[in-house]
């Protein structure tokens, strides 16, 4: 049997990534199609084009296709060994069903270990240099357009910007406050503050200080200058194009855990992309189990019919997949619940396609 696992092994791994390759060709034309005007219009060195952009596009796409294109290989290859009634062969020698699933099983295991350490390390550091890229030479340049923005920057303590310039890193009418059981300790104010891109603190300019000290005594200090190390950063301003992307699974969790710290909006979207990272691996092995379920028999339509079927309930995953994550990045469903639901609900679809179509 172990030449059989090879056999069947081979196939698969071998399928799926003449396909992965393909569509990733196809993938990359458009794409240069689409952005070729912006690569002139913003003189876009040819060696960033292809080292920095898309040396680092081709493992991103490779891997958001995985669960697809592992679907689909697995169907059209198993389709074409029923076919040619080779798994006839097998299963007449006594071999039987769930001990055939074992090679796929290997072989989807083999795929969602790759796929999570991918886009658990691997991409996300790509990816900091590829939408550096576009941020550069493809999207318009950035300008922070919010107002009256306020951040929890410490367990007690929280600042207040009327306005942002990402550009000189200055920030207008700075507010600090410090509050202990619900009472003001101390407030300071500041017409402006800036960035020191040389010692990474906060410069706040004509600033003054109320300091309430019980009893209705307060403590008023001036200044022209005083340095600060509030944990805040002109990162913080910083365009959120594809942000999520770039974190590996160490910096995720540590940003998510500190947008929750300062009860931060979009936390969600963070959140969603943790969990589809743990996700996609489990629902490689699941579209891999349905398409040989579905593809393993000799069908009356031909191979044309069991790749047709298979193309319809990988649409009908994507989509599915689709609504439910942007539903919780939306906040309207918990993320593990929406993330997580299309697999469950994928698996309960395999085992009833086990017991109901005839193998």
């Amino acid at each position: 049997m172990k030449i059989l696992d090879l056999y069947i092994l081979k196939k698969f791994l071998k399928t799926y990534v003449f396909a992965v390759l393909i569509i990733v060709a196809i993938i990359l034309v458009i794409d240069y199609t689409e952005k070729v005007d912006n690569f002139i219009k913003k003189q876009a060195p040819t060696s960033e084009i292809l080292f920095s952009y898309y040396l680092n596009f081709v493992p991103y796409w490779a891997n958001y296709i995985s669960p697809l294109m592992v679907f689909i290989s697995t169907v059209f290859f198993t389709a074409n060994l029923a076919a040619r009634t080779e798994l006839i062969a097998i299963l007449s020698t006594g071999v039987s069903f769930l001990r055939l699933m074992r090679p796929y099983l290997m072989g989807s295991a083999f795929v969602a270990v790759i796929t999570f350490f991918m886009v658990a390390w691997i991409i996300p550091i790509a990816n900091k240099t590829r939408i550096k890229f576009e941020r550069k030479y493809v999207i318009d340049t950035y300008y922070f357009s919010g107002r009256d923005v306020h951040i929890k920057v410490a367990p007690d303590t929280y600042a207040y910007m009327e306005t942002y310039d990402n550009n000189s890193n200055t920030g207008y009418r700075f507010t600090l406050e410090k509050i202990q059981n619900n009472q003001l300790m101390s407030k300071l104010m500041a017409e402006r503050i800036t960035w020191d891109t040389t010692r990474h603190k906060w410069t706040i300019h004509d600033y003054r200080i109320r300091a309430f000290e019980g009893e209705g005594k307060e403590k008023l200090t001036y200044g022209t200058k005083i340095d600060s190390t509030i944990n805040l950063s002109p990162k913080d301003f910083d365009s959120n194009y594809q942000l999520h992307e770039t974190f590996t699974l160490p910096e995720l969790n540590a940003h998510i855990a500190k947008l929750k710290s300062r009860g931060a909006d979009g936390v969600e979207v963070f959140v969603v992309e943790k969990y589809v990272r743990f996700a996609n691996p489990f629902a490689i092995i699941i579209l891999t189990m349905i398409g040989l379920i579905v593809s393993a028999r000799k069908s009356r339509g031909g191979v044309g019919f069991q790749i047709a079927l298979g193309f319809m309930l990988a649409f009908v995953y994507i989509m599915f997949f689709m609504m439910s994550k942007g539903m919780a990045e939306s906040g309207t469903m918990p993320p593990l619940l929406a993330v997580w639901l299309p697999n469950i609900i994928f698996s309960g679809i395999g085992v009833l396609l086990y017991y109901t179509i005839p193998r």
